[in-house]
């Protein structure tokens, strides 16, 4: 017997659709997920809605389970939660998170899913991948007890990364955001916020994710002489600008680039991704996390939604999509 499903694709730049899929049928080592949440990454995700990929990025940009190609048509996404409908016995019934597109149901190797831990709720496990990104990020940073920090840029993967260091002991740390709103998300991770004009200078680490040239400008006048600004921001095709004269040399300033396709080399010897997946996945039992998602919509109103968060008219972090009757 055929399975259907659906899934939602990039039509064309700023235009998505649901189209109806056909599965194949689940050989031995894979299994059938149903999907249940699925997280819209509004960084990344709203730059491919919009066709900003770069053409040098392209195969860099690929998700694991993408189809099609940059700009359009593609299916793209990688924030999916579901339950195992059909697989290895220890697997059917049980919660997993897989970096596969919107999409209801799927059929995917049995490698490709993370088990989602009993104590971490399905509906926060969408969050899987951004702080995965966060602990990457924090290999690359290496932050020591006592450093001063800053994380520049309230988005989803920006406080994902200051939630984790939140619970570093003894030290300063404070988000940084223009949007004053993001105050209330910083209380709810435990971090201090400022903005920019008010951020506590002389920092030893700065992770910058505001993907604005204004904001790594800030991060750098933020850094205390031989400090460190680690740059999550993607910024597709566009270029950035930046201050390195002035005292850039004299104080003898870092910015080193992390990104989560490759696990950080500091990270310890024969960590890989699936070691930093279940690590994300076991952190996300911190209920604070839930301050990330900041809406919720149905699948069937993801071609309408995602213009909305392309365009910034709904304001979000991480937006969930619920699929069915997902509890």
């Amino acid at each position: 017997m055929k399975r259907s499903a659906r899934a939602f694709w990039v039509r064309s730049p700023g235009h998505g659709e649901l189209r109806d899929v056909t599965l194949a049928e689940p050989r031995e080592g894979e299994v059938l997920v149903r999907a249940l949440y699925s997280g819209v990454s509004r960084g990344t995700e709203t730059l491919v809605f919009r066709g900003g990929v770069p053409e040098s990025q392209h195969g860099v940009m690929r998700a694991p389970f993408q189809e099609g190609e940059f700009p359009a048509p593609v299916k793209y996404g990688y924030l999916s939660v579901g339950v195992v409908e059909e697989g290895p016995d220890e697997l059917v019934g049980r919660a997993v998170f897989c970096l596969y597109p919107h999409q209801s149901r799927y059929v995917v190797p049995v490698s490709a899913v993370t088990v989602v831990p009993e104590r971490v709720p399905a509906a926060r496990a969408v969050l899987a991948g951004t702080v995965e990104t966060a602990v990457n990020a924090l290999w690359d940073a290496r932050p020591l007890l006592g450093d001063r920090i800053a994380v520049v840029g309230g988005g989803m993967v920006g406080c994902s990364v200051a939630a984790l260091l939140a619970r570093f002991p003894g030290v300063r740390l404070q988000l940084v955001d223009a949007d004053p709103d993001r105050s209330k998300t910083a209380e709810a991770l435990g971090a201090e916020f400022a903005l920019p004009g008010d951020a506590l200078g002389d920092c030893d680490l700065v992770v910058h994710a505001s993907a604005t040239e204004q904001g790594l400008t800030r991060a750098l006048e933020l850094l205390a002489p031989e400090g460190t600004v680690v740059e999550l921001s993607w910024y597709g095709d566009r270029r950035v600008t930046l201050p390195l004269g002035e005292a850039f040399h004299s104080r003898r300033l870092t910015v080193r680039s992390s990104q989560v396709g490759t696990v950080s080399p500091a990270a310890r010897p024969g960590r890989g991704y699936a070691e930093r997946m279940a690590l994300a996945l076991d952190l996300l039992a911190d209920p604070a996390l839930d301050a990330l998602v900041t809406g919720e919509s149905a699948f069937e109103e993801l071609p309408e939604v995602m213009p909305r968060l392309a365009a910034g008219e709904i304001p979000a972090l991480c937006h969930r999509i619920r699929y069915g009757d997902a509890p």
